[in-house]
């Protein structure tokens, strides 16, 4: 497993081989010895094609997550929020597949979000802390100010999702 830096300072890709034959194939998320973390709290979402889920974050009990596509295709985005980071209000994007050697290494204090690509996709998280629902924040994914370069002008949003804040509001 190796770790790919990101123009954005602790936001990392974690590389792995994947190990492929008739059957399939196998590939690792995570050592813990590589990012020194404790991942406590595991999540998985099903979306269908066209569903945007974020942009999410916890304000309170900020937690560092690694995020791995278990199927289809989405564009992945996380949104720097720490405040005196030089990258603050910065976003990057990737696309991440089933197929990626890859997962993406979310810090603390960062919002993330993602859109569904393909017919469907499922999406694993490790997260470092809990969910904590009561510091619970969502900023709109159409964020003027972020200025995100997303691919679709009217995804599929729930209620929470259409109705997040400003960046400026934070």
């Amino acid at each position: 497993m190796k770790i790919i830096k990101t123009k954005i300072k602790g936001l990392v890709l974690l590389s792995t081989k994947i190990y492929k034959d008739r059957r399939g194939f196998f590939k690792e998320v995570e050592k813990e010895k590589i990012l020194k973390k404790k991942f406590i709290f595991d999540c998985f979402s099903y979306s269908k094609k066209n569903t945007l889920r974020g942009l999410h974050l916890q304000t309170k009990n900020s937690q560092a997550k690694i995020v791995t596509v278990v199927q289809g295709k989405i564009l992945d985005v996380v949104v720097d929020l720490r405040k005196k980071s030089k990258t603050y209000g910065k976003y990057f994007s990737i696309l991440i597949s089933q197929n990626s050697n890859f997962s993406i290494y979310i810090p603390e204090n960062f919002a993330h979000g993602f859109l569904c690509l393909s017919k469907e996709c499922a999406v694993y998280y490790k997260c470092t802390k809990y969910r904590d629902k009561n510091s619970e924040t969502t900023i709109k994914w159409d964020d003027n100010k972020l200025n995100i370069k997303w691919p679709i002008r009217r995804p599929i949003l729930s209620k929470k999702d259409k109705q997040g804040i400003k960046f400026d509001d934070f």
